[in-house]
């Protein structure tokens, strides 16, 4: 028969083990489902915050709880992997003629440095409890192509709270966590929840340059500058255009508004999240010139390379049409005559912005 101290050495080790492995934050939730969790899902779904991305209602039975997913499931190990940016020059705008691309996608895809982790540690796990005479543990990996609420299952096990920006904050990573699962079939001590500590701050709030939160703790996808140069198709609305800036690839703003980023420290990030140099502050007249092959070629192993070439390259052109670098016209103006509609309304508007 399993006793309470035999799991909680093995919690204890797996810890250990997930700190060797890069993870700076561990913790356990439940894998029940958790009606105020479910509600909440139903209610952001039901009001079409997600805009475009069918996949979360069409999976929402599958999100509502990790036996949703996998009826098995006893516990949820809940993991944190931290990207803290070493600079603050990695989350400005700096200067117009170069692209802004999110923290999280200057360096490695963060897909593969974290799956190959989890698979180690479930490894781990399954040879561990064995070892002990725990029995076979059933384990199941995730990291974000999943149906799975990552950021409310951190706060169950207790690595932060959803934050106001409704990303999970931790206070001693601040904003800056990857985050990945391992459902299993163990009966691992369950850790506290998070405790929210947003207080009266409306940081991230403020700081968001489309309005997207209506209320905190609630987000807008459909005015989000992350889900609109990442996630939607198609031209972007007008009313946005400008807001975009030099951003490229996602958004961090209200990410790097949050205080709790102070206690966030770059030497718990891992190696593989560096920066690479040609994503830092890239040249758009650079990227203006990219077909397929060579965006392929320059995202290798990078998260920006599923959005494809014809996506990025629309970003790019409202990043120059908001530069006022008269000397991206040339560039610009062979893209008007692009063989994908929403690139080429893109240079329209861009070469109208630099006339301007």
């Amino acid at each position: 028969m399993v006793n309470a101290a035999d799991t909680t050495a093995l919690k204890a080790d797996l810890i250990a083990e997930a700190r060797r492995l890069g993870f700076a934050a561990c913790g356990i939730a439940p894998a029940a489902e958790d009606p105020l969790r479910a509600a909440r899902l139903e209610q952001w779904l039901g009001e079409g915050l997600h805009g475009s991305m069918e996949w979360m209602e069409s999976r929402a039975h599958h999100r509502r709880s990790p036996q949703g997913l996998w009826p098995e499931a006893h516990r949820v190990i809940a993991l944190g992997m931290s990207y803290a940016p070493a600079s603050p020059a990695q989350v400005m705008h700096g200067d117009a003629s170069r692209g802004q691309i999110s923290v999280y996608a200057q360096g490695a895809d963060y897909h593969d440095t974290v799956k190959k982790a989890l698979k180690h540690l479930a490894r781990w796990l399954v040879a561990e409890a064995a070892r002990r005479g725990l029995g076979e543990a059933g384990v199941k990996v995730f990291v974000d192509t999943a149906p799975v609420m990552e950021k409310p299952l951190g706060e169950a096990a207790g690595l932060g709270w959803q934050g106001k920006h409704t990303n999970l904050v931790s206070r001693e990573h601040g904003s800056w966590l990857f985050l990945g699962s391992i459902y299993t079939t163990l009966d691992l001590p369950l850790d506290q929840p998070g405790t929210d500590r947003c207080g009266s701050c409306n940081a991230c709030q403020v700081a968001c340059p489309t309005a997207a939160f209506p209320a905190p703790y609630r987000l807008d996808a459909r005015r989000c500058i992350s889900y609109l140069t990442i996630e939607h198709k198609g031209p972007v609305a007008e009313e946005f255009r400008r807001a975009l800036g030099n951003r490229i690839y996602g958004c961090d703003d209200c990410l790097a508004a949050c205080p709790w980023n102070k206690f966030a420290d770059a030497a718990h990030a891992m190696r593989a999240f560096l920066p690479r140099a040609e994503l830092a502050a890239p040249r758009l007249a650079d990227l203006l010139t990219l077909d397929d092959a060579g965006f392929r070629k320059l995202f290798s192993g990078s998260p920006i390379k599923r959005i494809g070439r014809d996506r990025f390259v629309r970003n790019c052109l409202y990043a120059a049409g908001n530069s006022g670098d008269a000397a991206l016209l040339p560039q610009v103006r062979a893209l008007a005559a692009d063989p994908d509609p929403t690139v080429a309304d893109a240079a329209r508007w861009a070469l109208a912005e630099l006339a301007a």
